[in-house]
């Protein structure tokens, strides 16, 4: 089986519980560091799906981040030969815009644990389903999209509307963080604490506290999500 191909966008991220969760399905994730100068984009044929995660830029600023023209690319060949696909947060972003979807600022900054709406099509999603409405799920971002054409709205939320959508049958665009563990989220808060009551209007103790209460739930409904998108990956038909 050849591996899911996950793509990090930020040196701090620890990826959370992915990389546990699918092994635990059965099934290989090997990281690329996309920001790295030596990096090499695998073809296609050379894994088995494809998960590309957060980071804090924008998806346009290809001037300043180069590879993230790359990866649109990929996320867009991958989707196009039938590749299981799932973006998380600018990875979610990234998969809007490959498919010409705009990307801009949210109306609000969403940091902490939010409530979300899963939609009719949501609740018979094979990954979405994993959450049921009023389910509360971390956000970091500032950045929105609008749905590409042809993609349905799987889960919404109050302030930033969509939260997740399908695309395509075999691709997902998250923009919450389900993945997250509290090492990870520990890790974003030291190197964002400078900023982070002047930027983002909370302060990193709210954040922890917000961790306890409500992680231990999303992060037993996110290893549901990652072994149903495990298992599109062992599925290994492509369109």
């Amino acid at each position: 089986m050849n591996p899911v191909l996950g793509i990090r966008n930020d040196r701090d991220d620890t990826l959370g519980i992915t990389a546990a969760a699918l092994t635990e399905a059965g099934v290989p994730l090997v990281r690329l560091d996309a920001f790295e100068a030596d990096v090499r984009w695998p073809d296609l044929e050379e894994i088995g799906g494809l998960i590309v995660f957060g980071g804090e830029m924008n998806v346009d600023e290809i001037d300043r981040h180069p590879y993230l023209l790359s990866q649109r690319e990929l996320m867009r060949r991958a989707v196009d030969a039938g590749l299981p696909v799932l973006g998380i947060c600018l990875g979610a972003q990234m998969l809007a815009r490959a498919f010409d979807a705009p990307v801009y600022r949210a109306p609000v900054r969403e940091l902490g644990f939010k409530p979300v709406r899963v939609t009719e099509l949501g609740r018979r999603d094979a990954l979405l389903s994993a959450f049921q409405t009023g389910d509360r799920v971390f956000q970091w971002h500032e950045d929105t999209f609008d749905l590409p054409a042809g993609a349905d709205l799987l889960a919404a939320g109050d302030e930033v509307p969509i939260q997740a959508f399908g695309l395509g049958g075999r691709a997902w665009g998250v923009q919450f963080h389900f993945e997250v563990d509290a090492d990870g989220v520990e890790a974003w808060l030291r190197v964002a604490e400078p900023t982070l009551s002047r930027v983002w209007k909370r302060t990193a103790d709210e954040v922890r506290d917000e961790l306890r209460m409500h992680l231990p739930a999303q992060q037993q409904r996110s290893r549901v999500l990652l072994a149903a998108f495990a298992e599109q990956v062992r599925s290994g038909t492509r369109i």
